[in-house]
This record gives C-alpha cells, sequence and structure tokens, in this order.
C-alpha cells in the first residue's frame, strides 16, 4: 500500500479504497486495467492521487472488484458534479473546483459566488428572451456554485469588488441590504478575502470586464472574461499574464480587507 491517509480528503479515501480492494482481489495494476479498459499506469497514477478518475473509470472499478457501487459512491464525494450552467460556462465551473486560488474582479456586479438568491434571481429575469425555466434553471447553477467554499480544501478566494457595485440597486433596497450583510458573513471565512476598489481610484485597466484568474498551486492555470454574449475561458499563456498584470494594477488601487469591510457596512445601512 503506498502511503496515504484515507482520512486527508474524499479524494485520498477513493485512491485508498481502490488500492485496497484492488490487492484484496489479487490484481496487480496491469491486471485491474486489464479488466477495465484502463492502463496499469492510470491504475497506479490515479492510486497515488496524480491522475482525476472519470466517473467510467468508478464504476468500471467497481464492477471488475465486485463492489456494490463504493468506489462510485466516493467518486461523487471526491469530485461532485458540475452545477447546471450554460454550456460556455461548464468548463469555467471545473476550472474553479481544482484551483487553489481564484482571483476575482468585478466592475458591474456582485461576483456569482457570493450572490444571495434574490440578487441572483433578478439578475436572470432582466436578461431579454429568456424564459421562467431558464431563470430557475441558472438560479439552481448559481446557487450550486456557492458550495465551492463548503468543499473539504476550498480555494483562497481574493475577490476585488468596485465600490460603485455596492450602490447600485438590483432587486430593491432589501435585497441589496442582505446582499451586503451577506457579503460581510462570507469576508469571515478563513479563505476569502474582499477588497473594495474606491470610487476616486481610475482603474482603468479594469474598465472593461468582470474577469476571474484560477491558480493551481501557485500558478496562474486559467481565466474567465466575462464578455457579450458568452464569456470565454481561456488557458493561454499570454492571456494569463495580461489579466494577471491588470488584476495586480487593480489591487494596488483597492482598500485593504479591514476598510473594505467597514465601505460595505456603510453602505448596506444606506439600503435600510
Amino acid at each position: 500500500m503506498t502511503k496515504i491517509n484515507p482520512e486527508d480528503s474524499a479524494r485520498a479515501r477513493f485512491a485508498y479504497e481502490l488500492q485496497r480492494h484492488r490487492i484484496l482481489a489479487g490484481l496487480t495494476q496491469g491486471q485491474l486495467g486489464s479488466r477495465i479498459g484502463f492502463s496499469g499506469s492510470l491504475i497506479g497514477a490515479v492510486e497515488n492521487l496524480k491522475r482525476t478518475p472519470s466517473d467510467d473509470f468508478a464504476k468500471r472499478c467497481d464492477q471488475a472488484l465486485g463492489l456494490d457501487g463504493g468506489l462510485t459512491t466516493l467518486h461523487l464525494q471526491g469530485w461532485p458534479p458540475p452545477p447546471p450552467v450554460p454550456a460556455h460556462f461548464r468548463d469555467w465551473t471545473m476550472e474553479e473546483r481544482r484551483a487553489t486560488a481564484l482571483q476575482m474582479w468585478d466592475p458591474m456586479l456582485i461576483p456569482g459566488i457570493f450572490q444571495i438568491e434574490p440578487y441572483a434571481r433578478r439578475i436572470f429575469e432582466r436578461a431579454p428572451g429568456i424564459t421562467p425555466d431558464e431563470v430557475e434553471q441558472r438560479l439552481v447553477g448559481r446557487m450550486r456554485r456557492k458550495e465551492l467554499l463548503s468543499l473539504e480544501n476550498p480555494p483562497m478566494v481574493l475577490s476585488l469588488i468596485d465600490e460603485g457595485v455596492l450602490r447600485r440597486m438590483i432587486g430593491g433596497r432589501e435585497v441589496m441590504r442582505r446582499q451586503l450583510e451577506y457579503l460581510l458573513e462570507i469576508a469571515q471565512h478563513p479563505k476569502v478575502t474582499i477588497q473594495i476598489v474606491p470610487f476616486d481610484a481610475e482603474v482603468v485597466p479594469g474598465l472593461l470586464s468582470a474577469f476571474v484568474i484560477a491558480e493551481l498551486r501557485g500558478n496562474p492555470s486559467a481565466v474567465y472574461v466575462d464578455s457579450i454574449p458568452e464569456g470565454r475561458t481561456m488557458s493561454d499563456r499570454n492571456a494569463i499574464a495580461a489579466l494577471t498584470a491588470r488584476y495586480d494594477a487593480i489591487r494596488t488601487e483597492a482598500y485593504p480587507q479591514s476598510l473594505s469591510l467597514k465601505v460595505i457596512k456603510e453602505s448596506a445601512d444606506k439600503w435600510t
């Protein structure tokens, strides 16, 4: 057995149980691979947490090892399916879930993973031509994305928000007050930092659009850029470098978190 502590995470539990049941069945990695249609090297990589197994992989392992869905259940716990979101956004939800850090900038709205339901609902309802069913589906996806911060090991989140967002009414005064109070609440999460970029800051590099940078173990790995009609997920190194430079420029103009939370609190009180 390799030295994996199954108590570290649901993913570690999957790798540990896969290896344990394979050994109990008297199979080498190559033999199990032959039975399920994958290479022995892939089996080894999964058992050492170096590769992400697919749902199909877990189901085939359950069949080959005579297990009653045990590995499939563990796979669902370790790699939950992405939330129901529009097709153009699916790639980004996967990047969000595997990221170790997210750097977000939004000059227009509260970031999606911080939105309360009535705030998000109003945004979706105002989209031209959208149907009530589409509103509900997108709302479910938006609320599911908020589960990101409840994962076993959530990413670090650094969010820069323009001060104008705190004063732009979405859904009415009561919704705005509740939304900003929730922002203050989520800012207490140990892995969340929220900084407000003040009105008098000339954040020209960030006025074109909202964007998010995903990091994987300290290295920027992908970016999502909001745009009309659809946002884009990109992994091009030049695009990542350009947006990282923009993010750093915007952050130099931001209030520190302590002052940012004071500004949010004052804005919430004004919506009362």
